[in-house]
């Protein structure tokens, strides 16, 4: 039952706000496209590789104006490849080496033009669909890891020596390996090619790169019999490239969230947001989790006064990526364990919280991040603060369990702190499991009185920004405490209106829910189940409680502000 017993037209009230708002961005979404998009079809078309060191999908989408990019890159690919006769791949070497102009191509017939991609629209869907009857085979051989999964990150810059430390993670008894991007990549205009083994704080996400953990992985999982999840971050100003990546590569998770690149990178909300929708017609059809990044906006306001913001952006992000045919089970929704230490109660707080993220979204996959914004170079009192995070993870049922390190934005972890940390989680998931299945709250307790307050105020966030539309509400700073120009930023450069005859087959494929997806929305429960926590698989339905509550609604809150920047970085 649910532990909270939340107001379920307030629930309601918000994702139907949220809706709006989300319904208000795709208007705009429709009608625009981006470079990034258009080099994410070309290399679903097979465009893989570079030419003295530029990408050939750059190469092609650089040597079209914007003008003539409005038309979408399919129009002039078609044309050449009615003239050519050739492959795209091949077409883009010649555009590459200043051989071939696409746009010089002679005009041709639009039904010859469909005909002539068809071929590698149906391909580009035949890789995504393998792919995730691949991974949907393999997860099948290995028995259902226990909740939550244990997700540790690696970042040494060199993917070769991450495979080892990886390696290591999951000897140790890891489910999920995030390897962090160099710090940046999310502001390159492009995706670098082949293995590396120099990045900064991390390591670039390139398709070889995806390749070569995901081999590892693989090999892993059979060596500890259990599947070993693979997490990369498709953000910036190449997110629908990476989802592209991501989705033949066949990783598993992908960090990409709806406003992650506006607030924290600042990249043109217009651009990012109309690159996450593509992006996410991708992850939808690989069957990809996405994890969001609201866990950030507490890096940069405080947990207590801020954690309405987090609940509202998940709203929101729900409703954007249901829009591009995301199932629940896809949406890896994200918070974190932030609240000031020196805050009595804080513990409770940070329980209600949780507990509230996890029974508004009953079958999402939710993400879990841990302390950084009090941690000091108090490692000890670091590994105390991971303890309280993991035990409020498993008290709540949380799916997706991002390890604290003692050393957590301090330095990159070494595999010792990583060791300790998955000891210590290994502990307390083992000696805590039943806790939920044991545990009720005061009807009128400060557990309860906070999370109906927090979705309260999560309301009224709501309302004001389905007032003002998402743009200008980010432009105010309602989100993170961060405040983006509507045309400002990294990037705007690089969005482009669609003109009225724009032609892209594989959009059309993408935005067609297959088969299995219909059958997959048709279980659906309804939006007003928002009562019940999900079984210990992650997933589950909603048992409705009475409206209002056993000890009745509001109740009040107490607690100092936070103090102290964090912060967490995903390139």
């Amino acid at each position: 039952m649910s532990k909270l017993n939340l107001d379920r037209d307030t629930v309601e009230a918000c994702r139907n706000l949220a809706a709006k708002v989300a319904k208000n961005i795709q208007d705009f979404i429709g009608h625009h496209t981006s470079v990034s998009i258009e080099r994410a079809v070309l290399r679903l078309f097979g465009v893989e590789g570079s030419h003295e060191g530029t990408p050939l999908a750059n190469a092609v989408v650089d040597s079209l104006t914007s003008d003539e990019l409005s038309f979408g890159v399919c129009r002039w690919l078609a044309r050449a490849l009615v003239h050519h006769r050739t492959t795209p791949a091949a077409l883009a070497q010649l555009v590459a080496e200043g051989k071939v102009r696409l746009q010089d191509s002679p005009t041709a017939d639009a039904e010859d033009c469909r005909q002539a991609l068809a071929p590698y629209v149906t391909e580009a869907i035949r890789r995504i669909d393998e792919s995730r009857e691949a991974r949907a085979e393999r997860l099948n051989s290995f028995p259902p890891s226990p909740r939550p999964l244990k997700y540790v990150i690696v970042a040494t810059g060199n993917i070769h020596e991450d495979v080892e430390q990886a390696r290591a993670a999951v000897q140790a008894g890891a489910d999920c390996i995030a390897v962090i991007r160099s710090t940046a990549q999310s502001l390159l205009d492009h995706v670098p090619s082949g293995a590396t083994t120099e990045g900064f704080g991390g390591t670039y996400a390139t398709q070889e790169n995806f390749r070569i953990m995901r081999r590892a992985m693989d090999e892993a999982a059979k060596q500890v019999g259990r599947y070993i999840r693979v997490v990369n971050y498709s953000s910036g100003l190449c997110m629908a490239e990476i989802a592209a990546m991501a989705a033949v590569e066949r990783l598993d998770y992908l960090l990409n969230d709806s406003m992650y690149g506006i607030l924290f990178r600042d990249i043109n909300m217009k651009r990012t947001l109309t690159d996450q929708h593509f992006s996410r017609l991708i992850i939808a059809r690989a069957r990809i989790v996405i994890n969001t990044g609201e866990d950030n906006y507490l890096t940069t306001a405080e947990s207590f006064r801020a954690f309405p913001q987090v609940l509202a952006s998940q709203f929101i992000n729900e409703q954007l990526a249901l829009q591009a045919n995301m199932l629940p089970e896809q949406m890896g929704l994200g918070h974190a364990f932030e609240m000031d230490p020196e805050i009595p109660d804080s513990f409770l707080y940070e329980v209600a919280q949780a507990e509230l993220v996890r029974e508004v979204f009953p079958r999402s996959p939710i993400k879990y991040m841990p302390p950084t914004r009090h941690k000091t170079g108090d490692i000890f009192f670091g590994h105390v603060l991971d303890a309280m995070f993991n035990l409020v993870g498993i008290m709540t049922r949380q799916e997706i369990q991002l390890l604290g390190m003692a050393t957590e934005a301090i330095h990159n972890p070494l595999l010792q702190d990583r060791f300790i940390s998955l000891k210590s989680a290994n502990y307390i998931f083992n000696a805590a499991r039943s806790f939920s299945d044991e545990t009720e709250w005061s009807p009128n307790g400060k557990v309860i009185r906070r999370a109906r307050a927090v979705l309260e105020d999560a309301h009224k966030l709501l309302l004001r920004v389905e007032k003002l539309g998402l743009f200008k509400s980010i432009q105010e700073g309602l989100f993170a405490n961060m405040v983006r120009e509507i045309d400002g930023g990294r990037g705007f450069d690089g969005l482009l209106h669609k003109d009225s005859g724009y032609f892209n087959p594989l959009l059309e494929a993408l935005e067609t829910k297959s088969p299995e997806m219909l059958e997959e929305a048709s279980y659906r429960p309804p939006s007003r189940h928002a009562g019940r926590p999900p079984r210990r698989g992650g997933e589950g339905g909603g048992v409705r409680g009475g409206r209002g509550g056993r000890g009745g609604r509001g109740g009040g809150r107490t607690g100092p502000g936070g103090r102290g920047p964090g912060g967490r970085s995903s390139g």
